[in-house]
């Protein structure tokens, strides 16, 4: 271990790993504050399940444009430099609105306040997401690719671990400090990201670099949080790639790539900057209209979509009715972060080479299914059996997030061998914003569902026939896995 250490130290450079295991860490860390988030909605401004599902939804929205960050911090540097600067305008954007509600009462009781500077808070996490995978995609290229996947595994359990940390605190933390002071204390995590940032050294990139080559530059391991905001986990994505089926594709990007230096020779650097971003967003649209990219990603976006998103609705009730303490659901959390290690070994060990059709399809049946425990906790049948609500909440969070991970693990690994030589990074930044778009709409489903149903806070009624509804949502995509690969399977070699 301190050998591995050395190694990493002499290829990467201290400051350099230590900015990658903060970034990921306070990612992780990030249920410490939006924990009381929820509990601001539901306690303080006394808004519905619905009204703050959309809160919710709006907020988490920078995750579904996350190839912007990526093109702009491409195409445009900043004094030269791609990365770094990019990073600090994350950073900031991440820091500020955190100060400002912990310091602004009114800014904080106020729905249309909370959720501009919320949104103006996932910008900035989603932005620095996007910016630490492309560092981490340039350190390890050529002669440092072996340690591609030592990075992937630092920045994973970093992120893990400020899950887990994040998760046990915040609850112990709303139980015996103000939310502002939480607010506050989130902040010292941004700052110290901020002072880091002043310590890892960047190359002045040639302002009349080739868009190809800033293109491959962006490529990646993986896209986020949801987040909630899951959002949520890193995960790998690294696969095979389809370079002989690319091969005559990469060669005319080449022949037009060339073209477009001759043409921009003259140019200002405003123009250039113009044929760059250009440049990426047609070489995206291009390779999203082959049918082998966009009908999978079609699946894995209606998945989301067709499904109801009821998690704050299930909250309200979980507090509300089943009198859960903040400490215990930050514990349940935790046993959701173990659910989905434990679901990432099962399917790595068991399940990878299974067909992708396959694992999805029981994936989505499991997940039917599970829903049977939240009708045995809202019948209350439960209580029958002798089986308390704890046991039933902590149980139902490690299986629903395991099962996940057997669905979302097949998306990064078709994700990557969908991916065509030259653009990967972006490309595969796309797939991850269709994901999280999706998540976004489902979760304005499920407000809707909530709103016709009249499940409100203290009414409950009516919340029975909600997770019925979802439950039989989950069967709807399996009607559509025509559009995955029949042949594809969950290996990614």
């Amino acid at each position: 271990m301190i050998a591995w250490t050395k190694q990493l130290n002499a290829a990467f450079g201290a400051s350099f790993l230590w900015l990658i295991c903060l970034i990921y860490f306070t990612q992780g860390f990030r249920s410490f504050v939006w924990t009381s988030i929820s509990y601001q909605l539901k306690d303080n401004l006394k808004l519905s399940p619905s009204a703050s599902q959309f809160v919710f939804s709006v907020a988490f929205f920078p995750w579904s444009i996350k190839p912007l960050y990526g093109i702009l911090s491409d195409c445009i540097p900043i004094k030269g430099r791609k990365r770094i600067p990019y990073l600090v305008i994350a950073t900031v954007l991440s820091l500020v609105p955190w100060l400002i509600l912990g310091l602004i009462s009114t800014l904080r009781d106020s729905t249309w306040h909370l959720m501009v500077l919320l949104t103006a808070q996932n910008l900035g996490s989603a932005m620095a997401d996007v910016v630490v995978d492309a560092m981490i995609a340039e350190a390890v290229r050529y002669e440092r690719a072996s340690f591609a996947g030592d990075l992937q595994s630092i920045s994973w359990s970093s992120m893990a671990l400020g899950g887990i940390c994040g998760s046990l605190l915040g609850g112990y933390a709303l139980s015996n400090l103000r939310i502002d002071t939480i607010f506050l204390l989130f902040c010292v995590l941004p700052c110290i990201q901020l002072l880091s940032c002043c310590f890892v050294e960047e190359k002045s990139e040639n302002t009349k670099a080739e868009p190809e080559d800033s293109i491959v530059r962006d490529s990646h391991m993986n896209g986020s949080t949801l987040d909630e905001d899951s959002p949520l986990s890193k995960k790998s994505h690294s696969s095979t790639r389809r370079r002989k089926k690319g091969k005559k594709n990469a060669k005319g990007r080449a022949v037009n790539s060339s073209k477009s230096k001759i043409y921009k020779k003259g140019d200002s650097l405003a123009l250039k900057w113009f044929h760059s971003l250009k440049e990426a967003i047609y070489d995206l649209c291009r390779a999203f209209r082959q049918p082998m990219i966009w009908r999978p990603m079609s699946w894995f976006f209606l998945a989301h979509v067709t499904i109801p998103n009821l998690s704050t609705v299930i909250f309200y009730y979980e507090t509300e009715v089943l009198k859960l303490e903040a400490s215990f659901l930050g514990t349940s959390r935790v046993v959701g972060w173990l659910g989905l290690m434990m679901g990432t070994f099962i399917y790595n060990r068991h399940l990878k080479y299974m067909t992708l059709r396959k694992i999805l399809m029981c994936a989505h049946i499991g997940l039917a299914f599970l829903n049977l425990l939240q009708i045995a906790v809202v019948s209350r049948k439960n209580i029958a059996f002798g089986i308390s609500d704890k046991i039933m909440v902590l149980f139902g969070s490690a299986l629903a997030d395991g099962i996940n991970q057997f669905k979302f693990m097949p998306f990064l690994i078709l994700s990557g061998q969908l991916c065509p030589p030259g653009i990967e990074g972006t490309l595969f930044a796309l797939f991850m914003s269709i994901n999280n778009l999706g998540s976004t709409l489902g979760s304005f489903v499920g407000a809707g569902l909530a709103s016709i149903l009249n499940i409100d806070s203290g009414s409950f009624d009516n919340l029975l026939l909600g997770i019925i509804v979802h439950a039989l949502c989950n069967f709807i995509p399996i009607a559509f896995l025509f559009l995955i690969p029949k042949e594809a399977t969950g290996s990614s070699t």
